[in-house]
Protein backbone atom coordinates (compact mmCIF):
# COMPACT_ATOMS: atom_id res chain seq x y z
CA UNK A 1 0.00 0.00 0.00
CA UNK A 2 1.21 3.53 -0.95
CA UNK A 3 1.67 5.95 1.99
CA UNK A 4 0.04 9.25 1.09
CA UNK A 5 2.46 12.11 2.23
CA UNK A 6 1.35 15.79 2.79
CA UNK A 7 3.38 18.22 1.25
CA UNK A 8 6.88 19.43 2.84
CA UNK A 9 5.38 23.26 3.28
CA UNK A 10 1.88 22.08 4.76
CA UNK A 11 0.84 24.29 7.59
CA UNK A 12 1.10 21.62 10.02
CA UNK A 13 3.10 20.80 12.89
CA UNK A 14 5.45 17.25 12.48
CA UNK A 15 3.07 15.43 14.95
CA UNK A 16 -0.56 16.52 12.83
CA UNK A 17 1.65 15.99 9.65
CA UNK A 18 2.21 12.32 10.93
CA UNK A 19 -1.07 11.62 11.86
CA UNK A 20 -3.03 13.06 8.33
CA UNK A 21 -0.56 11.17 6.73
CA UNK A 22 -1.93 8.42 8.37
CA UNK A 23 -5.55 9.24 8.56
CA UNK A 24 -5.21 10.01 4.65
CA UNK A 25 -3.55 6.49 4.05
CA UNK A 26 -6.15 4.42 5.39
CA UNK A 27 -9.09 6.12 4.37
CA UNK A 28 -7.96 5.86 0.53
CA UNK A 29 -6.85 2.29 1.15
CA UNK A 30 -9.69 0.58 0.11
CA UNK A 31 -9.99 2.50 -3.42
CA UNK A 32 -6.31 1.90 -4.76
CA UNK A 33 -5.66 0.05 -7.92
CA UNK A 34 -9.50 0.36 -8.32
CA UNK A 35 -8.71 1.68 -11.93
CA UNK A 36 -6.44 -1.45 -12.50
CA UNK A 37 -9.11 -4.19 -12.17
CA UNK A 38 -11.83 -3.61 -15.14
CA UNK A 39 -14.86 -5.51 -14.94
CA UNK A 40 -15.94 -8.20 -17.04
CA UNK A 41 -16.39 -7.30 -20.87
CA UNK A 42 -19.67 -8.07 -22.11
CA UNK A 43 -21.33 -7.27 -25.85
CA UNK A 44 -24.56 -6.41 -25.95
CA UNK A 45 -26.70 -6.87 -29.49
CA UNK A 46 -29.94 -6.06 -30.27
CA UNK A 47 -32.28 -6.95 -32.63
CA UNK A 48 -35.37 -4.48 -32.79
CA UNK A 49 -38.05 -3.68 -35.73
CA UNK A 50 -39.78 -0.93 -33.19
CA UNK A 51 -37.06 -0.44 -30.49
CA UNK A 52 -38.34 -2.19 -27.36
CA UNK A 53 -34.81 -4.89 -27.80
CA UNK A 54 -32.95 -1.78 -28.38
CA UNK A 55 -34.40 0.04 -25.56
CA UNK A 56 -33.62 -3.28 -22.75
CA UNK A 57 -30.16 -3.68 -24.13
CA UNK A 58 -29.57 -0.36 -22.94
CA UNK A 59 -31.61 -0.36 -19.65
CA UNK A 60 -29.55 -3.96 -18.98
CA UNK A 61 -26.29 -2.02 -20.00
CA UNK A 62 -26.96 0.11 -17.40
CA UNK A 63 -27.68 -2.02 -14.53
CA UNK A 64 -24.35 -4.05 -15.41
CA UNK A 65 -22.23 -0.98 -15.08
CA UNK A 66 -23.47 -0.89 -11.54
CA UNK A 67 -22.28 -4.52 -10.78
CA UNK A 68 -18.69 -4.62 -12.33
CA UNK A 69 -19.29 -5.49 -15.74
CA UNK A 70 -18.16 -3.60 -18.53
CA UNK A 71 -20.31 -3.28 -21.35
CA UNK A 72 -20.85 -2.54 -24.73
CA UNK A 73 -23.91 -1.97 -26.56
CA UNK A 74 -24.08 -2.42 -30.62
CA UNK A 75 -26.64 -2.05 -32.96
CA UNK A 76 -26.38 -5.77 -34.66
CA UNK A 77 -26.51 -3.62 -38.34
CA UNK A 78 -23.08 -2.47 -37.33
CA UNK A 79 -21.98 -5.05 -35.70
CA UNK A 80 -18.09 -6.55 -36.61
CA UNK A 81 -19.17 -10.05 -37.73
CA UNK A 82 -15.02 -10.68 -37.68
CA UNK A 83 -14.75 -9.96 -34.24
CA UNK A 84 -16.94 -12.65 -32.84
CA UNK A 85 -14.25 -15.44 -33.11
CA UNK A 86 -12.39 -12.98 -30.49
CA UNK A 87 -15.47 -11.72 -28.09
CA UNK A 88 -15.70 -13.66 -24.59
CA UNK A 89 -19.22 -13.05 -23.74
CA UNK A 90 -22.32 -12.03 -26.14
CA UNK A 91 -26.10 -10.89 -24.94
CA UNK A 92 -28.23 -11.43 -27.44
CA UNK A 93 -31.18 -9.14 -27.14
CA UNK A 94 -34.10 -9.75 -30.27
CA UNK A 95 -37.21 -9.42 -31.45
CA UNK A 96 -38.98 -11.47 -33.95
CA UNK A 97 -40.96 -9.95 -36.55
CA UNK A 98 -43.66 -11.58 -39.72
CA UNK A 99 -43.34 -15.19 -40.28
CA UNK A 100 -40.84 -15.98 -37.63
CA UNK A 101 -38.15 -13.67 -39.20
CA UNK A 102 -35.45 -11.72 -37.72
CA UNK A 103 -35.73 -7.58 -37.86
CA UNK A 104 -34.16 -6.24 -40.08
CA UNK A 105 -31.25 -4.62 -38.81
CA UNK A 106 -30.63 -8.28 -37.29
CA UNK A 107 -30.77 -10.27 -40.81
CA UNK A 108 -27.13 -9.77 -41.66
CA UNK A 109 -25.73 -11.18 -38.33
CA UNK A 110 -28.18 -14.03 -38.90
CA UNK A 111 -27.22 -14.57 -42.37
CA UNK A 112 -23.62 -14.45 -41.12
CA UNK A 113 -24.40 -16.87 -38.29
CA UNK A 114 -25.98 -19.47 -40.69
CA UNK A 115 -23.34 -19.12 -43.29
CA UNK A 116 -20.25 -21.57 -44.27
CA UNK A 117 -18.45 -18.48 -43.37
CA UNK A 118 -18.91 -18.44 -39.35
CA UNK A 119 -15.77 -20.10 -37.85
CA UNK A 120 -16.14 -22.51 -34.34
CA UNK A 121 -17.03 -20.44 -31.39
CA UNK A 122 -16.24 -23.08 -28.45
CA UNK A 123 -14.50 -19.79 -26.45
CA UNK A 124 -17.76 -17.88 -26.22
CA UNK A 125 -19.96 -17.51 -23.84
CA UNK A 126 -23.70 -16.18 -24.48
CA UNK A 127 -27.01 -15.40 -23.28
CA UNK A 128 -30.00 -14.77 -25.53
CA UNK A 129 -33.39 -12.95 -24.45
CA UNK A 130 -35.56 -13.07 -27.18
CA UNK A 131 -39.07 -11.16 -27.44
CA UNK A 132 -42.15 -12.10 -28.84
CA UNK A 133 -45.87 -12.44 -29.07
CA UNK A 134 -46.88 -15.59 -28.13
CA UNK A 135 -50.24 -14.81 -30.27
CA UNK A 136 -48.19 -15.47 -33.67
CA UNK A 137 -47.19 -19.04 -34.41
CA UNK A 138 -43.40 -18.56 -34.83
CA UNK A 139 -43.03 -17.11 -31.22
CA UNK A 140 -39.84 -15.87 -30.71
CA UNK A 141 -38.51 -17.70 -33.68
CA UNK A 142 -35.13 -15.41 -34.06
CA UNK A 143 -34.13 -15.59 -31.04
CA UNK A 144 -34.41 -19.25 -30.80
CA UNK A 145 -32.32 -19.48 -34.21
CA UNK A 146 -29.67 -17.09 -32.79
CA UNK A 147 -29.46 -20.16 -29.90
CA UNK A 148 -29.56 -23.19 -31.41
CA UNK A 149 -26.85 -22.18 -33.91
CA UNK A 150 -24.58 -20.67 -31.14
CA UNK A 151 -24.92 -24.10 -29.44
CA UNK A 152 -24.12 -25.90 -32.87
CA UNK A 153 -20.48 -23.55 -33.07
CA UNK A 154 -19.69 -24.90 -29.78
CA UNK A 155 -20.27 -21.68 -27.87
CA UNK A 156 -21.87 -22.43 -23.90
CA UNK A 157 -24.93 -20.66 -22.57
CA UNK A 158 -24.31 -18.45 -19.17
CA UNK A 159 -27.82 -18.73 -18.88
CA UNK A 160 -30.93 -20.39 -20.33
CA UNK A 161 -32.70 -18.33 -23.49
CA UNK A 162 -35.74 -16.31 -21.76
CA UNK A 163 -38.49 -16.14 -24.61
CA UNK A 164 -40.46 -13.35 -23.48
CA UNK A 165 -44.30 -12.53 -24.35
CA UNK A 166 -45.64 -8.81 -24.24
CA UNK A 167 -46.10 -8.56 -20.74
CA UNK A 168 -42.74 -9.29 -20.22
CA UNK A 169 -41.60 -7.65 -17.16
CA UNK A 170 -41.25 -10.25 -14.46
CA UNK A 171 -39.08 -12.41 -16.63
CA UNK A 172 -37.05 -9.37 -17.73
CA UNK A 173 -36.57 -9.01 -14.05
CA UNK A 174 -35.51 -12.37 -13.65
CA UNK A 175 -33.01 -12.62 -16.63
CA UNK A 176 -31.19 -10.07 -15.76
CA UNK A 177 -30.47 -10.67 -12.05
CA UNK A 178 -29.82 -14.34 -13.01
CA UNK A 179 -27.31 -13.03 -15.40
CA UNK A 180 -25.72 -10.81 -13.71
CA UNK A 181 -25.31 -13.02 -10.58
CA UNK A 182 -22.92 -14.67 -13.26
CA UNK A 183 -21.08 -11.87 -14.89
CA UNK A 184 -21.57 -9.06 -11.89
CA UNK A 185 -18.80 -8.19 -9.25
CA UNK A 186 -21.10 -6.25 -7.08
CA UNK A 187 -24.95 -6.03 -6.41
CA UNK A 188 -26.80 -3.06 -8.11
CA UNK A 189 -30.47 -2.09 -7.26
CA UNK A 190 -32.75 -2.32 -9.94
CA UNK A 191 -32.77 0.86 -11.96
CA UNK A 192 -36.48 -0.01 -13.17
CA UNK A 193 -37.70 3.28 -10.96
CA UNK A 194 -35.62 5.14 -13.42
CA UNK A 195 -37.98 4.17 -16.43
CA UNK A 196 -40.92 4.94 -14.85
CA UNK A 197 -41.20 8.63 -14.79
CA UNK A 198 -43.83 10.29 -16.48
CA UNK A 199 -46.44 8.14 -18.86
CA UNK A 200 -45.13 4.68 -19.60
CA UNK A 201 -46.39 0.91 -20.59
CA UNK A 202 -46.93 0.79 -17.28
CA UNK A 203 -47.72 4.18 -16.30
CA UNK A 204 -50.56 4.73 -19.10
CA UNK A 205 -52.69 8.07 -19.04
CA UNK A 206 -56.71 8.43 -19.41
CA UNK A 207 -57.15 10.73 -22.30
CA UNK A 208 -60.69 11.82 -24.77
CA UNK A 209 -61.18 11.11 -27.87
CA UNK A 210 -62.53 13.96 -29.47
CA UNK A 211 -63.18 12.20 -33.31
CA UNK A 212 -64.23 9.21 -34.49
CA UNK A 213 -64.62 9.07 -38.84
CA UNK A 214 -64.88 5.93 -41.15
CA UNK A 215 -62.79 7.12 -43.99
CA UNK A 216 -64.01 4.26 -45.96
CA UNK A 217 -67.42 5.18 -48.26
CA UNK A 218 -70.14 3.59 -47.00
CA UNK A 219 -70.90 1.03 -49.66
CA UNK A 220 -67.25 -0.46 -48.69
CA UNK A 221 -66.53 -3.73 -47.34
CA UNK A 222 -64.15 -2.52 -45.54
CA UNK A 223 -63.91 0.17 -42.28
CA UNK A 224 -61.53 2.13 -41.12
CA UNK A 225 -61.34 4.54 -38.31
CA UNK A 226 -59.83 8.24 -38.01
CA UNK A 227 -59.54 8.61 -34.27
CA UNK A 228 -58.30 12.01 -32.57
CA UNK A 229 -57.19 11.78 -28.99
CA UNK A 230 -56.71 15.11 -27.23
CA UNK A 231 -53.33 15.03 -25.23
CA UNK A 232 -53.78 18.75 -23.74
CA UNK A 233 -52.31 18.23 -19.97
CA UNK A 234 -51.52 14.51 -20.20
CA UNK A 235 -48.08 14.92 -20.35
CA UNK A 236 -47.63 12.64 -23.29
CA UNK A 237 -45.52 13.96 -26.33
CA UNK A 238 -44.57 12.05 -29.89
CA UNK A 239 -42.38 12.73 -32.87
CA UNK A 240 -43.65 11.49 -35.90
CA UNK A 241 -42.55 7.37 -36.79
CA UNK A 242 -43.67 6.38 -33.06
CA UNK A 243 -46.58 3.89 -32.27
CA UNK A 244 -49.40 4.91 -29.61
CA UNK A 245 -50.23 2.17 -27.14
CA UNK A 246 -53.69 1.84 -26.29
CA UNK A 247 -55.32 -0.15 -23.42
CA UNK A 248 -58.84 -1.69 -24.66
CA UNK A 249 -61.48 -3.50 -22.92
CA UNK A 250 -63.37 -6.67 -24.04
CA UNK A 251 -66.48 -6.30 -25.82
CA UNK A 252 -68.96 -7.32 -23.23
CA UNK A 253 -71.17 -9.32 -25.86
CA UNK A 254 -68.21 -12.01 -25.84
CA UNK A 255 -67.67 -11.60 -21.98
CA UNK A 256 -71.32 -13.32 -21.26
CA UNK A 257 -71.17 -15.53 -23.31
CA UNK A 258 -68.14 -17.08 -22.06
CA UNK A 259 -69.09 -16.50 -18.48
CA UNK A 260 -72.85 -18.39 -19.68
CA UNK A 261 -70.82 -21.22 -21.06
CA UNK A 262 -68.28 -21.53 -17.99
CA UNK A 263 -71.57 -21.66 -15.95
CA UNK A 264 -69.88 -18.35 -13.86
CA UNK A 265 -71.76 -15.73 -12.16
CA UNK A 266 -71.75 -12.05 -13.84
CA UNK A 267 -69.07 -11.40 -10.64
CA UNK A 268 -66.26 -12.49 -13.42
CA UNK A 269 -67.35 -9.90 -15.59
CA UNK A 270 -65.34 -7.13 -14.18
CA UNK A 271 -61.78 -9.04 -14.63
CA UNK A 272 -62.62 -10.58 -18.02
CA UNK A 273 -63.67 -7.07 -19.04
CA UNK A 274 -60.59 -5.19 -18.30
CA UNK A 275 -57.31 -7.64 -17.57
CA UNK A 276 -57.26 -10.76 -19.75
CA UNK A 277 -56.97 -12.05 -23.28
CA UNK A 278 -60.24 -13.60 -23.78
CA UNK A 279 -60.28 -13.82 -28.15
CA UNK A 280 -56.86 -15.22 -29.18
CA UNK A 281 -56.08 -18.88 -28.86
CA UNK A 282 -52.02 -18.86 -28.60
CA UNK A 283 -49.81 -21.51 -29.05
CA UNK A 284 -48.93 -22.12 -25.29
CA UNK A 285 -53.36 -22.33 -24.55
CA UNK A 286 -53.95 -24.48 -27.22
CA UNK A 287 -51.30 -27.03 -25.75
CA UNK A 288 -51.98 -26.89 -21.99
CA UNK A 289 -56.00 -27.12 -22.98
CA UNK A 290 -55.15 -29.70 -24.87
CA UNK A 291 -53.59 -31.69 -21.87
CA UNK A 292 -56.19 -30.18 -19.54
CA UNK A 293 -58.71 -31.42 -21.56
CA UNK A 294 -57.74 -34.67 -22.68
CA UNK A 295 -59.11 -34.02 -26.11
CA UNK A 296 -57.97 -36.57 -28.59
CA UNK A 297 -58.31 -33.90 -31.13
CA UNK A 298 -56.56 -31.47 -29.50
CA UNK A 299 -53.89 -33.55 -28.45
CA UNK A 300 -53.02 -35.34 -32.11
CA UNK A 301 -53.14 -31.40 -33.59
CA UNK A 302 -50.59 -30.04 -31.22
CA UNK A 303 -48.28 -32.96 -30.88
CA UNK A 304 -48.12 -33.51 -34.60
CA UNK A 305 -44.69 -32.40 -35.87
CA UNK A 306 -46.46 -30.29 -38.93
CA UNK A 307 -48.43 -27.32 -37.73
CA UNK A 308 -50.14 -26.65 -41.02
CA UNK A 309 -53.20 -28.69 -39.42
CA UNK A 310 -53.34 -26.62 -35.84
CA UNK A 311 -53.10 -23.54 -37.92
CA UNK A 312 -55.98 -24.03 -39.93
CA UNK A 313 -58.33 -25.65 -37.00
CA UNK A 314 -57.32 -22.61 -34.87
CA UNK A 315 -57.76 -19.84 -37.83
CA UNK A 316 -61.08 -17.65 -37.01
CA UNK A 317 -61.80 -19.68 -33.59
CA UNK A 318 -61.06 -17.91 -30.51
CA UNK A 319 -61.17 -18.64 -26.66
CA UNK A 320 -65.09 -19.07 -26.43
CA UNK A 321 -64.52 -22.12 -29.28
CA UNK A 322 -62.56 -24.20 -26.86
CA UNK A 323 -64.83 -23.62 -24.05
CA UNK A 324 -67.99 -25.20 -26.21
CA UNK A 325 -65.74 -27.89 -28.44
CA UNK A 326 -63.41 -28.99 -25.63
CA UNK A 327 -64.82 -28.32 -22.42
CA UNK A 328 -62.35 -28.09 -19.25
CA UNK A 329 -63.97 -28.92 -15.54
CA UNK A 330 -62.01 -26.23 -14.13
CA UNK A 331 -62.02 -26.31 -9.96
CA UNK A 332 -62.50 -22.90 -9.81
CA UNK A 333 -62.61 -19.34 -11.82
CA UNK A 334 -58.89 -18.84 -10.88
CA UNK A 335 -57.69 -22.13 -12.20
CA UNK A 336 -59.57 -20.90 -15.45
CA UNK A 337 -58.05 -17.00 -15.04
CA UNK A 338 -54.58 -18.54 -14.39
CA UNK A 339 -54.43 -19.92 -18.57
CA UNK A 340 -55.23 -16.73 -19.77
CA UNK A 341 -53.16 -14.08 -20.84
CA UNK A 342 -52.78 -10.61 -19.10
CA UNK A 343 -55.16 -8.45 -21.74
CA UNK A 344 -52.19 -6.32 -23.31
CA UNK A 345 -52.02 -2.78 -25.37
CA UNK A 346 -52.24 -2.35 -29.08
CA UNK A 347 -49.67 -0.69 -30.57
CA UNK A 348 -50.96 1.73 -33.45
CA UNK A 349 -48.97 3.93 -35.93
CA UNK A 350 -49.44 7.52 -35.43
CA UNK A 351 -50.76 9.22 -38.39
CA UNK A 352 -50.42 12.69 -36.93
CA UNK A 353 -46.77 14.96 -36.84
CA UNK A 354 -47.28 16.84 -33.55
CA UNK A 355 -45.85 20.03 -35.37
CA UNK A 356 -48.69 19.98 -37.16
CA UNK A 357 -51.18 19.41 -34.30
CA UNK A 358 -50.05 20.22 -31.20
CA UNK A 359 -51.47 18.33 -28.28
CA UNK A 360 -53.49 15.75 -30.39
CA UNK A 361 -52.76 12.42 -32.18
CA UNK A 362 -54.58 10.98 -34.61
CA UNK A 363 -54.67 6.96 -35.15
CA UNK A 364 -55.55 5.22 -38.53
CA UNK A 365 -57.53 1.98 -37.13
CA UNK A 366 -58.54 -0.98 -39.72
CA UNK A 367 -61.42 -2.26 -37.89
CA UNK A 368 -61.43 -6.24 -37.78
CA UNK A 369 -64.93 -7.83 -38.10
CA UNK A 370 -65.51 -11.19 -39.71
CA UNK A 371 -67.59 -14.24 -39.33
CA UNK A 372 -66.12 -18.01 -38.70
CA UNK A 373 -68.20 -20.78 -37.09
CA UNK A 374 -71.35 -19.26 -37.35
CA UNK A 375 -70.10 -16.68 -35.17
CA UNK A 376 -68.89 -12.94 -35.93
CA UNK A 377 -66.12 -12.25 -34.44
CA UNK A 378 -64.73 -8.66 -33.38
CA UNK A 379 -61.18 -7.33 -33.28
CA UNK A 380 -60.26 -5.88 -29.20
CA UNK A 381 -59.04 -2.64 -30.07
CA UNK A 382 -59.97 -1.77 -33.22
CA UNK A 383 -63.78 -1.98 -32.51
CA UNK A 384 -63.17 -0.59 -28.23
CA UNK A 385 -62.82 2.64 -30.34
CA UNK A 386 -66.11 2.44 -32.30
CA UNK A 387 -68.57 0.53 -29.64
CA UNK A 388 -67.11 0.70 -26.26
CA UNK A 389 -64.34 3.88 -25.54
CA UNK A 390 -67.55 6.19 -24.29
CA UNK A 391 -68.03 3.29 -21.51
CA UNK A 392 -64.24 3.44 -20.41
CA UNK A 393 -61.89 5.92 -21.66
CA UNK A 394 -58.63 4.89 -23.18
CA UNK A 395 -55.28 4.50 -21.75
CA UNK A 396 -52.53 5.23 -23.45
CA UNK A 397 -48.85 5.80 -24.19
CA UNK A 398 -45.93 6.27 -26.94
CA UNK A 399 -44.34 3.48 -27.95
CA UNK A 400 -40.89 4.97 -29.08
CA UNK A 401 -39.62 3.99 -33.12
CA UNK A 402 -36.15 6.14 -33.19
CA UNK A 403 -35.78 3.92 -36.43
CA UNK A 404 -38.19 4.52 -37.89
CA UNK A 405 -38.23 8.58 -38.68
CA UNK A 406 -38.21 10.89 -41.40
CA UNK A 407 -34.47 12.09 -42.46
CA UNK A 408 -32.39 14.49 -40.90
CA UNK A 409 -31.81 16.44 -43.54
CA UNK A 410 -35.18 18.04 -44.80
CA UNK A 411 -33.75 18.20 -48.28
CA UNK A 412 -33.54 13.83 -48.73
CA UNK A 413 -36.13 12.24 -51.08
CA UNK A 414 -38.78 10.32 -48.87
CA UNK A 415 -40.29 7.36 -50.69
CA UNK A 416 -43.12 5.52 -48.67
CA UNK A 417 -45.02 2.66 -49.15
CA UNK A 418 -47.77 2.62 -47.35
CA UNK A 419 -50.79 0.34 -48.50
CA UNK A 420 -54.39 0.20 -46.34
CA UNK A 421 -53.76 1.73 -43.11
CA UNK A 422 -49.86 1.55 -43.73
CA UNK A 423 -50.52 5.16 -44.70
CA UNK A 424 -50.74 6.26 -41.11
CA UNK A 425 -47.16 6.85 -40.15
CA UNK A 426 -46.25 8.54 -44.04
CA UNK A 427 -49.09 10.90 -43.35
CA UNK A 428 -47.55 11.96 -40.59
CA UNK A 429 -43.98 12.75 -42.64
CA UNK A 430 -46.34 14.36 -44.96
CA UNK A 431 -47.48 16.59 -42.17
CA UNK A 432 -44.30 16.73 -40.88
CA UNK A 433 -42.48 18.25 -43.98
CA UNK A 434 -45.24 20.62 -44.86
CA UNK A 435 -45.36 22.32 -41.08
CA UNK A 436 -41.48 22.65 -41.73
CA UNK A 437 -41.33 23.41 -45.39
CA UNK A 438 -38.51 20.75 -46.06
CA UNK A 439 -37.48 21.26 -49.35
CA UNK A 440 -37.14 17.33 -49.65
CA UNK A 441 -39.28 15.68 -52.21
CA UNK A 442 -41.74 12.89 -51.56
CA UNK A 443 -43.11 10.55 -53.53
CA UNK A 444 -46.27 8.11 -52.02
CA UNK A 445 -47.36 4.37 -52.94
CA UNK A 446 -50.70 3.94 -51.39
CA UNK A 447 -53.26 1.11 -52.39
CA UNK A 448 -56.47 -0.64 -51.07
CA UNK A 449 -59.42 -2.65 -52.88
CA UNK A 450 -61.36 0.80 -54.85
CA UNK A 451 -60.37 4.24 -55.23
CA UNK A 452 -64.31 5.50 -54.87
CA UNK A 453 -64.67 3.34 -51.59
CA UNK A 454 -61.36 3.06 -50.12
CA UNK A 455 -58.87 5.78 -51.18
CA UNK A 456 -58.20 7.13 -47.37
CA UNK A 457 -57.07 10.64 -46.74
CA UNK A 458 -57.42 11.31 -50.77
CA UNK A 459 -58.61 15.09 -50.39
CA UNK A 460 -55.83 15.77 -47.76
CA UNK A 461 -53.58 13.68 -50.27
CA UNK A 462 -54.01 15.66 -53.22
CA UNK A 463 -53.71 18.75 -51.54
CA UNK A 464 -50.64 18.15 -50.86
CA UNK A 465 -49.69 17.38 -54.43
CA UNK A 466 -51.20 20.80 -55.49
CA UNK A 467 -48.62 22.27 -52.60
CA UNK A 468 -45.57 20.36 -53.85
CA UNK A 469 -45.23 18.56 -50.80
CA UNK A 470 -46.46 15.54 -52.43
CA UNK A 471 -44.38 15.03 -55.92
CA UNK A 472 -45.18 11.87 -56.76
CA UNK A 473 -48.24 9.68 -56.01
CA UNK A 474 -48.85 6.04 -57.15
CA UNK A 475 -52.09 4.23 -56.72
CA UNK A 476 -52.74 0.45 -56.80
CA UNK A 477 -56.14 -0.47 -56.49
CA UNK A 478 -56.51 -4.22 -56.73
CA UNK A 479 -60.34 -4.48 -57.78
CA UNK A 480 -61.04 -1.61 -59.71
CA UNK A 481 -59.76 -3.54 -63.22
CA UNK A 482 -59.76 -7.22 -64.02
CA UNK A 483 -55.82 -7.98 -63.37
CA UNK A 484 -54.98 -6.86 -59.24
CA UNK A 485 -52.45 -4.34 -59.17
CA UNK A 486 -50.90 -3.78 -56.23
CA UNK A 487 -47.75 -1.21 -54.90
CA UNK A 488 -44.94 -3.55 -55.56
CA UNK A 489 -46.24 -3.69 -59.23
CA UNK A 490 -46.32 -0.21 -59.34
CA UNK A 491 -42.88 0.35 -58.35
CA UNK A 492 -41.61 -1.93 -60.42
CA UNK A 493 -43.61 -0.07 -63.77
CA UNK A 494 -41.80 3.24 -62.51
CA UNK A 495 -38.76 1.20 -61.80
CA UNK A 496 -36.10 3.61 -63.30
CA UNK A 497 -37.64 6.60 -61.77
CA UNK A 498 -37.70 5.21 -57.93
CA UNK A 499 -33.99 4.51 -58.85
CA UNK A 500 -32.61 7.52 -59.75
CA UNK A 501 -34.79 8.88 -56.24
CA UNK A 502 -32.36 6.12 -54.22
CA UNK A 503 -29.11 7.01 -56.11
CA UNK A 504 -30.33 10.66 -55.16
CA UNK A 505 -30.44 9.59 -51.33
CA UNK A 506 -33.30 8.71 -51.13
CA UNK A 507 -35.04 7.19 -48.00
CA UNK A 508 -37.13 4.26 -48.64
CA UNK A 509 -39.84 3.54 -45.66
CA UNK A 510 -42.63 0.63 -46.03
CA UNK A 511 -45.47 0.50 -43.25
CA UNK A 512 -48.39 -2.59 -42.73
CA UNK A 513 -48.43 -6.00 -43.23
CA UNK A 514 -45.01 -8.04 -42.52
CA UNK A 515 -46.06 -11.74 -44.04
CA UNK A 516 -47.34 -10.84 -47.56
CA UNK A 517 -46.41 -7.06 -48.47
CA UNK A 518 -43.81 -6.29 -47.00
CA UNK A 519 -42.45 -8.99 -48.70
CA UNK A 520 -43.63 -8.41 -52.29
CA UNK A 521 -42.68 -4.46 -51.51
CA UNK A 522 -38.52 -5.80 -50.72
CA UNK A 523 -38.58 -8.77 -53.97
CA UNK A 524 -39.80 -5.47 -55.94
CA UNK A 525 -37.17 -3.28 -54.55
CA UNK A 526 -34.22 -5.99 -55.26
CA UNK A 527 -35.41 -6.44 -58.79
CA UNK A 528 -35.90 -2.16 -59.13
CA UNK A 529 -31.64 -1.96 -58.15
CA UNK A 530 -31.30 -5.46 -60.92
CA UNK A 531 -33.14 -3.98 -63.32
CA UNK A 532 -32.15 -0.05 -63.50
CA UNK A 533 -28.54 -0.07 -61.82
CA UNK A 534 -27.91 -2.18 -64.17
CA UNK A 535 -26.44 -4.86 -61.36
CA UNK A 536 -26.14 -8.87 -60.50
CA UNK A 537 -28.67 -10.29 -57.76
CA UNK A 538 -25.84 -10.27 -55.15
CA UNK A 539 -24.98 -6.63 -56.01
CA UNK A 540 -28.28 -5.86 -56.11
CA UNK A 541 -28.80 -7.63 -52.46
CA UNK A 542 -25.69 -5.58 -51.40
CA UNK A 543 -27.10 -2.65 -52.59
CA UNK A 544 -30.45 -3.06 -50.90
CA UNK A 545 -28.15 -4.58 -47.56
CA UNK A 546 -26.13 -1.08 -47.39
CA UNK A 547 -29.63 0.94 -47.69
CA UNK A 548 -30.47 -1.11 -44.73
CA UNK A 549 -27.01 -0.52 -43.00
CA UNK A 550 -26.99 2.82 -43.64
CA UNK A 551 -30.80 3.57 -42.19
CA UNK A 552 -32.22 4.61 -45.66
CA UNK A 553 -34.47 1.41 -45.61
CA UNK A 554 -36.95 1.26 -42.72
CA UNK A 555 -40.01 -0.75 -41.99
CA UNK A 556 -43.00 -0.67 -39.51
CA UNK A 557 -44.44 -3.61 -40.48
CA UNK A 558 -46.81 -6.41 -38.43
Amino acid sequence: MNQILLPDDAPFSPEQKEWLNGYLTALLAPYEGEDAAPGVPVTIVWGSQTGTSETLAKKFSKLASKSGVDPTVVDLSSFDHAALAELKNLIIITSTYGEGDPPDNAQAFHDYLHSADVPKLDKLKYSVLSLGDSSYPDFCQCGIEFDDKLKELGATQLISRVDMDVDYDDDYAKWTTDLLAILGTVSAASDDDDDECGVTKKNPCTVEITKLDNLNAAESARETTHVEIDLKGSGVSYEAGDALGVYPINDAELVERLISELGYDDGLKPVLTEDYEIRNITLPLVKAWAEKSGSEVLLELTNAEDRSALNDYLWGREIIDLVIEHPIKFADAEEFLGMLKPLAPRLYSIASSPKAHPDVVHLTVGVVKYESAGFERKGVCSTYFTERSDVTKPRVFVHTNKAFRPPVDPSVPMIMVGPGTGIAPFRAFLEEREATKAPGKNWLFFGNPHEKLDYLYREQLEGMAEKGYLEKISLAFSRDQEEKIYVQDKMLEDGEALYQWLEEGGHFYVCGDASRMAKDVDTALHKVVEKFGDKSVDEAVSYVAELKSSKRYARDVY
